[in-house]
Parts: structure tokens; C-alpha cells; sequence
């Protein structure tokens, strides 16, 4: 059960991040470029950890 927890958290996580894209993007074209990029550069811990949740996740999935 843990692991289909952690699955839809991790879900979660990622539609909040685009979400937070979309209104990046429309903060930039109002001409707030530095608020775009500090969002951007806050989200990219969510970008670098991507590959390690979701190989975690798999292994936790698998039948054993």
C-alpha cells in the first residue's frame, strides 16, 4: 500500500509543478522575469529528482 502512496503523491507533485509552469510562463509575458526564473530555478529540484523517485517507485511496485 505504501508504494501506490507514494506513487500518487508523487503525481500529485508533478501536475502541481506544471501548474506552477503554466502560471510561470504567464508572470514572464506580464513581464516579471525574475519571479519567472527563481520559480524556475525552485522547480528544478523537482526536475532533478524525477529519475531517482520514479526508479524508487518502480522497484517498490515490482512483485517480488
Amino acid at each position: 500500500m505504501l508504494p501506490s502512496l507514494l506513487f500518487k503523491i508523487n503525481q500529485n507533485q508533478l501536475a502541481l509543478e506544471a501548474a506552477i509552469m503554466e502560471l510561470t510562463l504567464w508572470v514572464e509575458q506580464r513581464g516579471s522575469g525574475d519571479v519567472a526564473e527563481n520559480v524556475r530555478g525552485a522547480l528544478q529540484a523537482i526536475n532533478r529528482d524525477e529519475e531517482f523517485i520514479n526508479i524508487t517507485l518502480a522497484m517498490l511496485m515490482a512483485p517480488e
